[in-house]
């Protein structure tokens, strides 16, 4: 046991390393394909007896597929909506004034025209977006991971992976909705720290879950090593919260994460996480466990629950990461 002003000190440390590890992809992203290109060079190849059977090396895609990240997230998708709302709005508002319209006519017809490109083009766009991000956000995580830890360590069977992959999801969607419960406190500003500490986290964990489930790791074994090395955590989900939190639409705000999120994957895999930072573990998704342990009982079954190992986070477990 520390003592105050040490364990200060330690979590301080750890929230300021957190800071500067998440904007290492920044500055290592653009180097890293040829780095991987590179390696593949140096790599024997081995002889085979028919050249038909030989494959090419893979092409790096790791900025390729960040580039690809920005250009639909922001270039597409973000622009079109500030292109509606700041310029298309505004100036149809002009013309119809213009030509007599009061407010209240104008009051509809904003509203039928919003809800139109919301229909049309917003929800569309949004979930074609969700479903390619997830894929070129695995396509960056696998090759940054390829490159710093070699082949990816597989789970003990298909079902378990399939339970801990359907467990994760069930957890971070609670943690979600517990982060939004908590940010409604009446103790300003006790509500939005406690809210920016559940989202700095689960941030972390959006980053991290890539690096951590290629090393095999179970989600009990995920859960715990955050909530006992919090401190930095928190300083590394950090900043992706401030950002995220800019503007009052969740629309732009996914955006803003669809952006940016690639960068902090690979800053995810090339970071080196301070333990024992913190003689506290800050167990904030003991609840979400426990209510998704429930859920997972009464829909799945205990047998699927049960492939997925032990889902109790224990109070302390040392692990490296």
């Amino acid at each position: 046991m520390g003592t105050t002003v040490e364990l200060f000190q330690r979590s301080s440390y750890a929230i300021a390393r957190g800071l500067y590890d998440s904007s290492m992809g920044f500055l290592t992203l653009a180097n890293l394909d040829k780095k991987i290109q590179e390696r593949e060079l140096q790599t024997p190849v081995r002889r085979q007896t028919n050249k038909k059977d030989a494959k090419p090396a893979e092409r790096p895609k790791v900025l390729e597929r960040t580039l690809q990240c920005c250009l639909l997230n922001g270039g597409v998708f973000l622009a079109s909506i500030l292109v509606f709302d700041y310029i298309l709005l505004p100036s149809m508002k002009r013309v119809l004034f213009l030509l007599g319209t009061d407010q209240y006519m104008w009051s509809w017809t904003k509203s039928l025209l919003s809800w139109t490109f919301g229909a049309v083009w917003v929800l569309p766009i949004f979930l074609l977006s969700k479903m390619i991000n997830a894929l070129w956000f695995q396509d960056i995580a696998d090759s940054a991971y390829r490159y710093s830890r070699g082949r990816p360590v597989m789970m003990a069977s298909i079902s378990k992976t399939i339970a801990d992959f359907l467990f994760s999801l069930l957890v971070q969607s609670l943690f979600l909705l517990q982060a939004m419960l908590v940010s409604t406190l009446p103790l300003y500003p006790m509500g939005e720290i406690l809210s920016m500490v559940h989202m700095s986290l689960l941030y972390s964990l959006y980053a991290f879950e890539y690096k951590w489930f290629n090393m095999g790791w179970e989600l009990h074994k995920r859960l715990t090593f955050i909530e006992t090395q919090w401190p930095y955590f928190l300083g590394f989900g950090l900043p992706l919260t401030i950002v995220t939190s800019i503007s009052a639409s969740y629309i732009i705000n996914g955006c803003l994460f669809s952006i940016l999120f690639p960068w902090f994957i690979v800053s995810a895999n090339e970071a080196q996480v301070v333990s024992n930072s913190c003689e506290y573990p800050l167990q904030l998704f003991m609840p979400v466990i426990a209510v998704s342990n429930v859920v997972f009982n009464k829909t799945i079954g205990t047998g699927v629950n049960a492939s997925a190992g032990n889902l109790a986070v224990p109070r302390k477990q040392k692990t490296q990461g």
